[in-house]
């Protein structure tokens, strides 16, 4: 038998709150280490039991919640690494957006997850390090129900690919909003506090944004882009009209002195038009993305013998999200202004990317609807676990560094290959491989009598699929070579 995953082992995890598992350990956090694995800190998982001894993990494994089978922490705790000695000096995530000082980058996004004070401040005690405080509007605001739905991984329960919402704005009478924003500056002056408003005439956004002023926050978020509002001429239906983005932008700036941030729609072809309307408009910064419009047909999205359509959000858009900040990150015009990057981030590592495209700024939501704000630990602890790994002392200094990677597809390189590289220690025979090259590829992949793959050389065009439906980690690269002529 091989060696036990660990990373398969902790998705099995149901992150349970006051995690029984916890409670029978006297010298150690499980669950801690657990959700560590889980959000991508697994080289640090090893501290938080490094204490306990074979009893108590056996204590904390009988202590499982499961509706399956107990996970297995004496085999996750025989895997885990080293735990690397720091010293307890790793870099700081301090950065500057739109002229304000965050403690760090990661900030909640306008939604559900922040609808009112206590809500916040307990993310702010957990240490997130800032708000874009749900939308406030001036129309009366009567939510469905249900408003949820989500597309599961399959035979999944409680986890998914994507996350689908028909919620629109705060529920909140607008005096309640400005009031809770007040007392959260007031309350948390560290901690950067945006208001997100939406209006639908010149009237209702320079009102918003005069009273949002006044309450103190730190910036106004302009929501250009809710896909499910039941009003037209609000939300997505101006973040798809460029006139409309200069308009709106220009008069909240001249209403206000503090940073304005319109929200793009990903509901769109070239998010750049808008962006530059933005940007034309005076714009400090610009969020991106909303959710995309889409459809599901779950009896779970089902409201009273009826169906919508509706947002997207979760794991499934982050690659859609990171192409329209790359586009408008690369745009010379907007070389100047503020990004934040919204969409799909779970871990670090994909806040790291959004910040790697130029983003200096990142929201969560559907993350944190999922798992709560807890996984901030793992976000912060993460990101400057890297930085420390990299020599790196500002985090502003990773902002961009990977914008210049990327070019168009006509520059990329298509005459060299690089061809996979079975690892036989890890392969265990399922052949995986042979049947996506021989249906979905170039046929260059046969097997042995001891179930043992054999790359053709002859046929193999380096397409690397195999490398991608392999479940084991099998199959690597061999150094990249000139194509045969």
């Amino acid at each position: 038998m091989g060696q036990l995953n660990i990373h398969e082992e902790a998705s099995r995890c149901l992150l349970c709150i006051d995690a029984p598992c916890s409670k029978a350990c006297r010298n150690g956090d499980p669950a801690r280490a657990m959700r560590a694995i889980r959000f991508g800190n697994s080289e640090i998982a090893g501290k938080y039991i490094a204490n306990c001894d074979a009893e108590e993990l056996t204590a904390a494994e009988q202590a499982c919640i499961h509706y399956d089978r107990p996970i297995r922490l004496r085999e996750v705790a025989s895997q885990l690494p080293p735990v690397p000695s720091d010293g307890g000096n790793l870099p700081s995530l301090e950065i500057d957006f739109c002229g304000l000082h965050c403690v760090n980058p990661f900030f909640l996004a306008s939604s559900a997850v922040c609808t009112n004070y206590e809500m916040v401040a307990r993310a702010f005690d957990a240490g997130w390090g800032g708000v874009f405080y749900k939308t406030i509007c001036l129309d009366e605001i009567r939510e469905v129900s249900p408003r949820f739905d989500a597309v599961p991984r399959e035979g999944d329960h409680g986890d998914f690919m994507g996350f689908r919402n028909m919620e629109q704005l705060s529920e909140n009478p607008v005096d309640v909003d400005f009031d809770i924003l007040h007392r959260l500056k007031q309350n948390y002056p560290d901690r950067i506090v945006v208001a997100s408003i939406m209006g639908n005439s010149e009237e209702q956004w320079v009102e918003l944004a005069k009273r949002a002023e006044q309450a103190g926050v730190d910036a106004i978020e302009l929501n250009f882009s809710c896909p499910q509002m039941k009003v037209v001429g609000m939300g997505s239906d101006v973040g798809q009209n460029s006139e409309l983005v200069l308009f709106y932008t220009s008069f909240v700036k001249r209403a206000v002195s503090i940073p304005v941030i319109p929200k793009m729609t990903p509901n769109i072809t070239h998010m750049i038009t808008p962006a530059l309307a933005s940007f034309f408009g005076n714009a400090d910064g610009l969020s991106a993305i909303n959710t995309i419009k889409s459809v599901t047909m779950h009896d779970t999205a089902e409201v009273a013998g009826k169906w919508t359509v509706s947002g997207l959000s979760g794991r499934a858009v982050k690659p859609i999200a990171l192409r329209f900040i790359l586009e408008m990150t690369q745009n010379k015009v907007l070389k100047d202004i503020s990004f934040s990057g919204i969409g799909g981030i779970e871990t670090w590592s994909d806040a790291l990317e959004f910040i790697q495209l130029g983003c200096s700024n990142v929201q969560v939501c559907t993350a944190v609807m999922q798992y709560g704000y807890r996984i901030i630990d793992d976000l912060v602890d993460g990101l400057r676990r890297y930085m420390a790994s990299r020599g790196v002392e500002h985090l502003s200094d990773l902002v961009g560094e990977r914008k210049a990677d990327f070019v168009l597809p006509g520059a990329l390189d298509r005459e060299s290959v690089v061809y996979p590289k079975v690892d036989t220690s890890k392969c265990i025979g399922c052949g995986r491989c042979s049947v996506s090259c021989a249906d979905g590829g170039h046929q260059a992949i046969t097997f042995d009598d001891k179930r043992t793959p054999h790359v053709n050389g002859a046929k193999c065009v380096g397409c690397l699929l195999c490398r991608l439906v392999c479940p084991t980690g099998a199959i690597g690269v061999s150094k990249r070579v000139k194509k045969m002529k």
